[in-house]
């Protein structure tokens, strides 16, 4: 029963099993970050992740670092009036996922089609959050739709849009650029 042969073919099996769990574990240790023992290296430790690396300012002979550099505030308006509808269709990209352009065809969001000064909340066969209802009445103007896509929970708490939101005025000056060729 357990001759030689056997006993050989036993032991190999036994080290081949340690061996493949051996690589999956440092498969897996290489894919995620695992904490150690301490619990350095868990999720949600990034805001006390200690710092590396050096920052390195560069002066002019001129700037003494002495004087704050003044921070031009242009407004939304200024930047809608320049606005490239064609670079707005490139910026669709990241909306494509959850709306449509057609008219009546929504998907995970309402459709956008004639979106630009359309009532809120005014798709009819559309299921709308109740932060989104509760603003029906206002009007989808391009200054409110570049609020909503600047950070769509901030705008509405409690709406079922996933995205983080568009941090760049420009882009968003022409996406909704873009937006008003359709439909309107």
């Amino acid at each position: 029963m357990f001759n030689t042969n056997n006993l050989m073919k036993f032991g190999a099996s036994a080290i081949a099993a340690l061996l493949i769990l051996l690589f999956a574990n440092w498969a897996a240790s290489s894919m995620y970050k695992v904490a150690d023992d301490a619990g350095h290296g868990e999720h949600g430790d990034e805001e006390h992740e200690t710092p590396r690396g050096y920052v390195i300012a560069a002066m002019d002979a001129e700037d003494h670092g002495d004087e704050p550099e003044d921070v031009v505030e242009v407004s939304f308006e200024e930047v809608y009036a320049a606005a490239d509808a064609a670079a707005g269709e490139k910026e669709f990209k990241a909306c494509k996922a959850c709306h449509k352009l057609e008219d009546g065809a929504n998907s995970t969001g309402p459709y956008l089609w004639g979106l630009v000064d359309r009532p809120m909340a005014a798709v009819a066969d559309f299921g709308y959050s109740d932060a989104l209802t509760a603003l029906q009445g206002g009007s989808w103007t391009p200054d409110e739709i570049q609020k909503y896509i600047e950070n769509p929970k901030d705008y509405a708490p409690g709406n079922k849009m996933t995205y983080k939101g568009m941090k760049d005025i420009e882009d968003r000056a022409n996406l909704i650029a873009y937006l008003a060729t359709i439909g309107g």
